[in-house]
């Protein structure tokens, strides 16, 4: 279905972003990582709003993850529920 795939493919973004931060010689204008960020963006600047750092650690982008997976279940039970009902 294209919103696992979409869901996945905003998993290995963020997973590969909060790497990527870790990583201090990373040139945060190159076009690629713009791009990383703009697409990420969306997804970790509202849970980073409710979920500042903790401790020096940024875990918005675990949290993000679960959030999406956890829509993401959400959506197919709503599908398959009107797929049932109608």
């Amino acid at each position: 279905m294209i919103i696992d795939r979409i869901v996945s493919l905003l998993t290995y973004l963020i997973i590969i972003r909060a790497l990527l931060s870790w990583i201090p010689s990373v040139d945060y204008r190159h076009p690629l990582m713009s791009l990383l960020i703009r697409v990420t963006d969306p997804v970790l600047v509202p849970v980073r709003r409710v979920m500042p750092p903790a401790g020096g650690f940024d875990l918005s982008p675990l949290v993000a993850i679960l959030l999406l997976n956890l829509a993401s279940q959400l959506l197919h039970q709503l599908l398959v529920s009107l797929l049932a009902s109608g």
